[in-house]
């Protein structure tokens, strides 16, 4: 017969081996942080996103309430940037999906 404990040990090599990243964002979800970390990706990434040219100009400051508050260095740009701006939600919600940010504002 069979011990609580071995049976246990039993059913968790039953499973089937997941990949590391897998098993790290469902533990971010478990935990309720899935959100909140694609957020600071979007945050840490703004070069990729936007570019080298683009990011020289602007800063990527904080998302709130799913906002995303861009400091851009002159008006020019802000103008420009605001004509670009579903482009670059694009991007963003393309590559971390539509939960990291809903809108983005030029300040």
């Amino acid at each position: 017969m069979k011990t609580a404990g071995a049976v246990r040990r039993s059913a968790r090599r039953a499973k089937a081996p997941r990949q590391l990243g897998e098993a790290l964002q469902q533990l971010a979800k478990d935990l309720g942080i899935a959100k909140p970390l694609r957020q600071y990706e979007v945050l840490t990434s703004w070069e990729e996103i936007v570019g080298e040219q683009i990011s020289k100009v602007t800063k990527a400051e904080r998302i709130e309430d799913g906002v995303l508050i861009v400091r851009v260095a002159t008006a020019p740009w802000r103008a420009e940037l605001t004509l670009r701006r579903s482009e670059i939600l694009g991007k963003i919600v393309s590559r971390f999906g539509t939960s990291a940010v809903r809108e983005i504002r030029f300040r």
